[in-house]
Order: C-alpha cells, then structure tokens, then sequence
C-alpha cells in the first residue's frame, strides 16, 4: 500500500510541487546583487530608435566604443555571430558599378556637349538662340554636372576599400576585453570528432581536471555534446574570452540551474557566466579547476555543484519596481545621453531584451526573463557564492525520512486517536516544510522535503477514509441491505456500465414480480448491446425462471443461445473486451465459427478489432483474420457508406498479388462484424526495431525498404494507395527475412473522419503533409511515409518529434527533420540525399513512383558492398 501511495505522491506529477517549495526558498533567501555588474539592454525602445534587429555590425561596434570609453572591465555580449555579415560592402561595390555604366557618367555628359556645340553653331543665325547658348553656358549643367558625378564615383569608391563590418566589430571588440557566447548541440558521442576545433575555441578549454570522487567511473560527469558552434573567426579571435550559453531547463520550462561546464569529448568547456567570472578575476581556463562530480574551484571561490556540475543560481529579485540589475536602454548609451564613466571597471553585459528577438524563460522570481539578465544572475551568483547546494547525503537523507513517515503511518497512526494522529501528522507536515524553508533561506541547502510532508498528509487521510469511513459504511451496508437498496444499487451499476455487479444486485431483490423482471429484461439488452450475448443469455434465463411469459423472453434467450454458439466469444473464459469485440469462448467442443473459416485462437488486437488465426475447412489453408466492430465505431448515419467503402477497398486490394504484399483472399459481414481473411504469414513487424538498441544492420534497412518500394510502385500502378505505412505494417517473414506489406486500404475505410469513440485512422508521425492537411493523396504520399520509415529504422528516431499533435502536425508541415547523421554519425552520407528527397514537403520534388526510390536505394546499398 505504502509502496502504490509513495509512488503516487513521489511521481514526476507532484515534484513540480517540489519546485514550487524551491521557488519560495529563493525569493526567501533575499540577497543583493553584485554592483559589479550592469546591462546594456536591446530593448523596444532602442529597435524603435536605431532600427530592426540585428543592427549592422558597425552601428554595434560603435556602441561598443561607447561603452568601451568609460574603461569597464569588460563587456560580455550575449548576441551569436555566427555568419559574416553580408551586404555593407557588396552594396556599395554595386552602387560604384551601376553608377560607371549608368546614362549618369556616360551618356548623359555626351549629350550635355553635343547639345552645347549644337547651340554654339547655331547662336551666329540667330540673336535668339545665342542668348539661349550663353545662359546653356553659364548654367550648372554645363559647369559642375561632370564634376559632381565624378567626384560622388570617387567617395563611393572610397567608401567601398574600407574594412569590413565584421572587423571593425572585431577591433570594438578587442579594444573592450569582448567576451562571446558560443553553443554546443547536447548528445553522446559515438566516436572521435570529425574535425578538430578552431585554436581560438580550444584555447577556451578548461585543462586544470581533477577527480577525486572516482567520477568517470561512475558516470557523474558534465552534460555531453557532440558539436561546438563558435562564433565567426573574426570576432571570435579578438575575444577576451569564449563560453557557452546553453541554457537548461526543467519540465516545466524554468531556469533554476546553470551547467557550469560541458564535456566535448575528453575536453570540458566554461559556461559564459564562469569564464566572465575567472576574466574579472584575471584567471585563465587553466585556473580554473573542476572537480568532477563535486564542483569547480575559480581562484579562491568554491563553487559547490550537483554531480553534473550545474550550479543551483540565485536569482535577485526586484526591488520596489527596479530591477535587480542596474539596466541602461542601449539607445541612450549610444546617443552619449548615459555618462561614459558610469561603467569604468564594470562588467557591462549587452544583450536584448526586446520583444521577439530572442527566447525569454521563467525563473523562480520572473516568469519571463531575457537571456542576459539571466546571465547577470549568474554571474552574480558565482562572484558572490550566492547559489543553492544538494549534500551528498541529501538523497539517502530524504530515503530514511520516507521510511520512517512510512513506519509511522504503519505502525503509530493505527494506535492513535483520531485528535492526536491528526495533530501529529499535520505538525509533522508543516515542520518538513518550514524545515526546507529555513535550510533554503539560510545556510542555502535544498532538501526535497514538501513532497515527504505531502506524502504523510496523503498516508494520513488514506489511513483514516480505510479506518473510520470506509470499513464502516461497508460493514453497514452489508448488514443492512435491503430490497429496496439493491435496487437502487443495481440501477447505480448499470447506469455506471458495471452490468455484472448490477445483475448480481438485481438477483438479491425479493419477491420478484414484473416491475423487477422489466429491470433485469433492459439489463440483458445493455448485454447485447455490448455483445456479450453469453451473459445475456443467462440474464434471460433468469427471467424466465421466474415467468416463462414475460414479454418475448423466450425468443430472446433463442437468440442469445445461438449467438452465444456462432459469435466468437470471451477472451479469457467469458471477459469481454473494453471495445467489445469479440473473445473466444473456452470449455466448447465446438470451435467458433466466422463466416466460413473455423477460429483457432486469437493473434492480436488492432486499431479496430481483434486478428484471428482461422481456418478455411474446404481447403485445409491457414489464414489471419482480421475483425472490425463497424457498428461501434461509427454513427448510425454513416455506417451504410462505411460499409460499402470496407467491402471496395477489400476488394481492391485483394486485385493485388505481388511477393512483398500479404494477400487478401475474402471479405465478409456477420452479426455487424465485418472481417477480412488474408494471407497467414510467421513472423514479426519492424516496430522492435526501431528501438535504437535493436536496430538492423545498415545494408538489410535499405534492402527492406527497397523491397518495400517495389511493393509500393506495383500497389500505385493498380491505383491502390496505402494510405497508413509505417513500420507497425510491415512483417518481416523468420527465416526468409522477406518484407511483407499488410493493411492496403485499411486506413482509407474511415477516410478523414473520425470514429465514434474519437479514434483517428492512421499515424500522424508517418503522414505527409498533405495527408495532415486532408487533401487528396496518391502514391507520393505513402513515398514520403516510407522515408519517415526508413529514416526510424536507419536512426531509432522519429524524424519530426513533439510534445502535442497540434505541435507535431506542424512540424510535419513546416520544419525541416534533423539530418540522419546527427542522430547517428555513423550512417553513411549519402543516405541523406535520399531522405531528403523522400521526405520532400512537396511532393512534385519527392520520388514520383516507388521504382525510383527503390533504385536509389539500391543503388546506395551496392556502393556500401563494393
């Protein structure tokens, strides 16, 4: 009992609890931020002033000169350069030439002069026309246009052989002690890096590595990653200094923790808060030293960590509407209107803060937070020692606290009063929770103690309901049951769908007379409605039992009996399935029957119904059998047009007869279930191995998926389109290791409509785009199903992930899938090509028939074996 309630209290659902009694810890643990640091802030205002984000880079390097001249200690910028910037210098190359070959310089002075010696000649005929000359003469067209253009061609050009926007940032940037994000893609490595890193990334390794716990061994080592993403060469090369800005979050998508290293194959990298941290202290990355598995120690400060080495930060909150930080708007520092010498020897961080030009995250005290203000609690934190820690024996701490909460409910609870177990349990309650509130707000250690004094609320009621509610209203209730009361009892029942306990309610009533028999007679209609026709029967003969007249008892329990003997029925000895569909009966002599076919036991349950291994008599062939309970799946309106769609897309579909397609051999109806008799076939589905531990070999993927191509290209040339590939249905014949295709048509039977009970034929995760959209699909659609297959079956990972279908089917439609090779390295590459073009959200840019696909694949696995 203990185990269930501690399980259901410890579960990840209450622990966001648990970081609820954290965030309190922090707003209580009130303490100052460093003055040390100050922001420059991006804001709404300075976008509105200086223009769109990103601002050119020379427009950013003169406000890094702004801040530079008030001398800080240094500037940490928060913005990713990680392209060049283009544009500047080629637009000004391409005004130079336009201008050299436009009518401007060319032309347009040709005929200034022409036009003068026209009029010159023509100023002797006539008085007229030589004062006209005389004013052409004397006009500014004549005697500065030349000129003028000339010299614009010369500044243009001037202004073209200047540097570059990327190095006068970098000259800004050197002259300002710069320190750069840099990021890093988070995943185990599997092999060796492909390359090695830039000097100007390595120098940032932190080489000073010290394990004293036995760390490596045990696993207690820094976050993973398998790829570094640094800034350009440029700017990254006139930086003070490097580190990352990952950012980690919790389920509920707060910061509470900072990864102060990251492990990139055998090197550890600073975060961004700790190398500013060790450049205020004019420490290098070799003064600094990790200790795996217990912290870092920067210079003189001990920065205790959980085993990962991330810090549990302070987070300062605000102050009557101020923030914690002191905060300029960027617009005001470069418009000179902020003193310069405000920021000598600060650590000034520059980043934004702007609406829509970044991620913002929730803290335990903002629920929306800028990632350089983020930042600036970091810092703060470490250059102070300002953060929470876990003791190493907090967790078999809070192990014995559960033990001991757990003896109490056990063993004290049961001989206590109900005022003295109830005071006691509250106190000791209320004293877990202040406990972790005063170790959080003073010393600063977090022990998880709320979900503990919950656990002990929880125990407590659970213990009482069992004790002086529960046993009692039992007890009275079987002592005092009456006609009436059952009754009312098996009403409540069968209302509630519990139709077993119902009848057995009903059964208790005496006398019986008809306004009773009317009751149990709807209860073996509820029966039937649910298929369960063997219980039926048995409430009919009950009826009958005590009056063989009533009503048309007698042709209802015919019924029963013989739908009993021809419905397959029971899974296990009379249960019934939650569906109702159907379930074999035991202790028959008989097997049931099927339309024709002899039912030998049950293979499986499918999205719609149960699969069958039957038999076909006449002939002695094996087949599978696959039901479908229209009726309960679908409304009353469209059953006579789903129907018709099952028995036509059956039907085409048994046209097909192709090595790599299970055959269909008939299609029927009986009692409302409607069945399908196809090819019977030994051997699994490729849904096991899709699990990354039991992937198959490279070269037998794309042997299958070619097979399944050609299967797929032969079904599109009958104008049979699957609708519903996936690797659930593909069988994978033992010992021939032959790929079979089953379910053609299947997921076409409901077309785009839901079920009744809600259900959605087909799987999101494989559908096209236009399949997700409900437009009309052909071959081209089950092409790019197939790619989402192969690309699971190449990597054990679904190409398009998501936490909601709404998110899913977006992605689906709008994101490119991450490349094969970054979820498995070790794939070879020119399988991505082949991917990318069958996952194409086009289809007129993804392989047009399943022949072509298949010969790509091929042609791919011959290269692999040669």
């Amino acid at each position: 009992m203990f185990a269930v309630l501690a399980y259901g209290v410890f579960g990840s659902g209450f622990q966001g609890l648990e970081r609820a009694a954290y965030d309190l810890g922090v707003r209580g643990h009130e303490r100052q931020p460093s003055d040390r640091i100050a922001i420059v802030a991006i804001d709404d205002d300075s976008i509105a002033k200086l223009g769109r984000w990103p601002w050119p880079r020379v427009r950013q390097a003169e406000l890094l000169d702004r801040i530079n001249a008030g001398q800080p200690k240094l500037v940490v910028n928060t913005v990713l350069y990680l392209e060049p910037e283009q544009g500047a210098a080629g637009d000004v190359q391409g005004l130079a030439d336009y201008l050299a070959t436009s009518p401007l310089q060319g032309q347009i002075p040709a005929e200034i002069e022409t036009f003068g010696i026209m009029l010159h000649d023509a100023a002797g005929h006539s008085p007229e026309i030589a004062q006209i000359a005389k004013a052409y003469q004397d006009s500014a067209l004549t005697k500065t246009y030349v000129d003028a253009i000339n010299e614009l061609m010369a500044r243009i050009k001037a202004l073209g052989g200047g540097a570059s926007p990327d190095a006068t940032l970098g000259s800004s940037l050197a002259a300002s002690h710069g320190v750069l994000p840099m990021l890093f893609h988070l995943g185990r490595p599997q092999g060796l890096p492909d390359k090695p890193l830039p000097d100007y990334v390595q120098r940032e390794a932190l080489t000073s590595i010290v394990d004293r716990v036995d760390a490596r061994a045990s696993g207690q080592l820094p976050v993973p990653t398998i790829a570094v993403v640094p800034p350009i060469a440029t700017l990254a090369a006139a930086a003070a200094g490097l580190g990352h800005l990952n950012i980690t979050v919790d389920e509920d998508g707060a910061v509470r923790r900072t990864p102060l290293v990251l492990q990139y194959y055998d090197s550890f990298f600073p975060s961004l808060s700790l190398r500013t941290a060790s450049l205020a202290l004019n420490l290098k990355p070799s003064d600094i030293e990790v200790r795996l598995g217990e912290g870092v120690q920067l210079g003189g400060l001990n920065l205790g960590t959980n085993p990962q080495l991330m810090l549990y930060s302070q987070f300062y909150a605000d102050k009557d509407g101020a923030p914690a930080f002191r905060t300029d708007s960027a617009y005001d520092v470069y418009a000179g209107k902020i003193p310069a010498d405000k920021y000598k020897d600060k650590i000034v961080l520059l980043g934004t803060t702007a609406a829509a030009t970044g991620d913002s995250f929730a803290t335990p005290v903002s629920p929306s937070t800028a990632p350089v203000t983020l930042l600036a609690h970091e810092i703060s934190s470490i250059l102070q020692q300002d953060y929470f820690t876990r003791p190493g024996w907090a967790r078999i701490a809070e192990f014995l606290l559960f033990l001991s909460l757990a003896a109490y409910l056990a063993l004290a609870v049961p001989r206590l009063s109900a005022g003295l177990a109830a005071g006691i349990t509250i106190g000791l309650a209320l004293a877990l929770f202040a406990t972790e509130y005063f170790l959080m707000t003073g010393p600063a250690l977090w022990l998880k103690l709320t979900v503990p004094s919950l656990f002990v609320l929880t125990g407590y009621g659970f213990m009482l309901l069992k004790r002086f509610n529960l046993t009692e209203k039992l007890k009275f209730a079987s002592e005092t049951e009456s006609a009436e009361s059952n009754k009312m009892l098996g009403l409540a029942f069968q209302g509630q769908g519990q139709l077993d306990m119902a009848f057995d309610k009903f059964k208790r009533v005496k006398p019986v007379d008809d306004k009773l028999l009317d009751l149990i007679y709807n209860l073996a209609l509820d029966f039937e409605r649910k298929r369960q026709f063997n219980k039926a029967e048995a409430v009919y003969q009950y009826i009958a039992g005590n009056n063989k007249d009533f009503k048309d008892v007698q042709a209802k329990l015919n019924r029963a009996k013989k739908l009993s003997e021809t419905i397959i029925l029971g899974g296990a000895m009379g249960a019934t399935t939650a569906d109702g569909t159907m379930i074999m009966a035991g202790g028959g002599t008989e097997k049931p029957m099927l339309g024709r076919y002899q039912v030998e036991k049950e293979l499986g349950k499918g999205a719609m119904g149960v699969v069958y291994l039957g038999k076909d008599p006449k002939i002695g062939r094996m087949v599978a059998i696959k039901t479908m309970a229209l009726s309960q799946e679908f409304e009353a309106d469209e059953l006579d047009d789903v129907k018709a769609r099952f028995f036509r897309e059956a039907e085409t579909a048994g046209r097909l007869s192709h090595p790599n397609i299970v055959s269909i051999f008939d299609a029927g109806e009986e009692h409302d279930l409607a069945y399908i008799a196809m090819e019977f076939v030994k051997g699994h589905d490729l849904t096991k191995h899709t699990k990354p531990n039991l992937l198959l070999p490279v070269p037998e993927v794309l042997r299958i998926m070619a097979d399944a191509a050609d299967a797929l290209d032969y079904a599109h040339s009958n104008s049979v389109v699957h609708r519903d590939i996936k690797p659930a249905n593909m069988m994978l014949l033992d010992g021939s290791q032959v790929i079979k295709l089953m379910d053609f048509g299947i997921a076409r039977i409901a077309d785009s409509s839901k079920t009744k009970t809600g259900m959605v034929l087909g799987t999101p995760s494989y559908m096209s785009p236009e399949q997700l959209a409900g437009k009309k699909v052909d071959g081209r659609s089950d092409i790019f199903s197939l790619g989402v297959t192969t690309y699971q079956l190449l990597t054990g990972s679904l190409p398009f992930l998501a936490d909601s279908m709404a998110t899913l089917m977006y992605k689906i439609a709008n994101e490119t899938h991450a490349s094969p090779l970054v979820v498995r390295p070790d794939l070879p590459p020119e399988i991505v090509a082949v991917i990318d073009k069958a996952l194409a959200k086009n289809f007129e840019q993804r392989y047009q028939r399943g022949s072509e696909f298949a010969r790509e694949l091929r042609e791919l696995l011959r290269k692999l074996g040669s």
